[in-house]
C-alpha cells in the first residue's frame, strides 16, 4: 500500500500531540497492571470503563461521523447534546476539525498530497503519523462545512473544546470515582485505558480499513470490508460499501452484519429522536456487486487454461449475463425516470394501472438472482 519511493516532507512535530498520545499510552501500559496488582479494580471500575468507551465510540461513529460528517440522517437536540458531550470526551478534536478533514479525506481518498490520513502513506502515517506532524495536507479547510458552521452547538463546542475536553475527560471519571468510592481505579481504567484503547480502534479506521480486507464494491479505492475491524470499530468496518455509498447510514448494510451504530440510529429513529434516515437504493448497491462480479469475472477467463471450446462456452455465458445486467440497468434508470416526471408533474394517467415501485422491485430481485448466477460462474472459473 505504501510507495516505498516516496520520501515525507519534515514537517515540524506537533507537540501538543506528541505529549498526548505518548503520555496517554505509557500511563496505560504502567499505570492499569500497577493499580490492578496492588489495589485491583472493582466491578464498577469496569462497568464504567465499559459505558465511557461505548459512549465515545458511539458518538463518534453516530455522530461525528454519519450525523454531521456525512449527514445521513437528522436527530434531535438532546441526542447531538450527548454527541457532543462523548465526541468532547473522546479527545479526537472539534466536531468542525474532525468534519472537515474527514470530508476531505473522502473527497481526495488515496491522494498522497491532499487526503489528510492517506492509506498510501503507510500504516505508521494513517493510523496515528499524520497527527504528529504538520503535513500540509492535514490542514483543514473549513470552507467544507458551511453547514455545520451554522450549527450553534458545534460552534460552541469548538470556540471552548479544549476546557470541555479537560472538563470531560477528567470530571466524568471523578465524578464516577465519587460515586462508586474509587476515583484512582476510575481515574486510570475509565479515564486513562478508556482514552487510550478508544483513540487507537477510531484509527484503525483510517490504516487497517483501507488495507486489510475485500472489495467487494470498487476498487477505486483503498477501502475494504472487514468485519472483524467492523466488531471493534461499532460497524465501521465495511468501509468498502461505506466509501462507495457515503451517504448511507448504514455501513453494515445486510442485517446480519456487526454494526450497532446502524442499530443506534434505526432505534433512535423508532422512538422519534431521530428522522430523515438515509439510505441506498438496493438497485444501486447491486448494481456496485454485480459490476464489480463482472470485471473480476473477466480477469479470471482472461487467465483460464483449458480447452478452447469450454472457455469459449464460459466466456459466451458471461457475454449473455453481461447483457442483461446492462438491460436491467436501463430499464431500472427509464423506469425511475419516468417515475419522477410522474411524480412532479403530479400527473397518473400512465400509472393508473401500473405500479412503478411494483416494477423497480421487480429488476431489483432479478439483479439479485443475476449476483447469484455470476457467484456460480466465478466459482467454475476458478477451477
Amino acid at each position: 500500500m505504501a510507495d516505498p519511493a516516496r520520501t515525507e516532507p519534515h514537517a515540524p512535530l506537533v507537540w501538543a500531540n506528541v505529549l498526548m498520545f505518548t503520555l496517554t499510552l505509557a500511563a496505560a501500559a504502567i499505570l492499569v497492571p500497577w493499580y490492578g496488582v496492588h489495589h485491583g479494580f472493582t466491578v464498577a471500575d469496569w462497568a464504567v470503563f465499559v459505558v465511557f468507551l461505548g459512549a465515545n465510540g458511539m458518538a463518534v461513529t453516530a455522530g461525528y461521523h454519519r450525523l454531521w460528517a456525512h449527514r445521513t440522517y437528522e436527530a434531535h437536540w438532546s441526542v447531538r447534546l450527548l454527541y457532543l458531550v462523548f465526541g468532547t470526551m473522546a479527545l479526537q478534536n472539534s466536531a468542525f476539525e474532525w468534519c472537515a478533514g474527514h470530508r476531505t479525506h473522502h473527497l481526495h481518498v488515496d491522494d498522497v498530497d491532499r487526503d489528510p490520513y492517506s492509506a498510501r502513506r503507510g500504516f505508521w502515517f494513517s493510523h496515528i503519523g499524520w497527527m504528529l506532524r504538520a503535513y500540509p495536507s492535514g490542514r483543514n479547510d473549513f470552507a467544507n462545512i458551511p453547514d455545520l458552521k451554522k450549527d450553534r452547538m458545534l460552534a460552541f463546542q469548538h470556540r471552548y473544546y479544549v476546557p470541555l475536553a479537560i472538563a470531560a475527560n477528567v470530571g466524568l471519571p471523578v465524578a464516577a470515582g465519587l460515586v462508586f468510592g474509587d476515583v484512582w481505579g476510575m481515574l486510570i481504567l475509565a479515564g486513562v485505558l478508556r482514552l487510550v484503547w478508544s483513540h487507537h480502534v477510531t484509527f484503525f479506521i483510517n490504516s487497517l480499513a483501507h488495507m486489510w480486507g475485500s472489495r467487494p464494491y470498487t476498487e477505486d479505492n483503498s477501502a475494504r470490508d472487514n468485519p472483524l475491524i467492523a466488531v471493534v470499530t461499532y460497524g465501521e468496518g465495511y468501509h468498502n460499501f461505506h466509501h462507495i455509498f457515503a451517504h448511507d447510514y448504514r455501513n453494515g448494510v445486510r442485517w446480519w452484519q456487526w454494526d450497532p451504530t446502524k442499530w443506534l440510529i434505526a432505534g433512535l429513529e423508532r422512538v422519534g429522536l431521530a428522522r430523515r434516515l438515509k439510505r441506498t437504493p438496493v438497485f444501486q448497491i447491486r448494481r456496485a456487486l454485480l459490476a464489480m462480479q463482472f470485471t473480476r469475472a473477466e480477469a479470471q477467463l482472461a487467465r483460464l487454461p483449458g480447452v478452447p471450446s469450454q472457455v469459449e462456452h464460459l466466456r459466451a455465458r458471461l457475454a449473455h449475463e453481461y447483457e442483461s445486467f446492462l438491460a436491467a440497468v436501463a430499464d431500472w434508470a427509464r423506469l425511475k425516470e419516468q417515475w419522477l416526471e410522474e411524480k412532479k408533474r403530479a400527473v397518473l394517467e400512465q400509472w393508473e394501472h401500473v405500479d412503478p415501485q411494483k416494477k423497480l422491485r421487480d429488476i431489483e430481485r432479478a439483479l439479485g438472482a443475476q449476483l447469484r448466477r455470476m457467484r456460480v460462474l466465478r466459482a467454475q472459473l476458478a477451477y
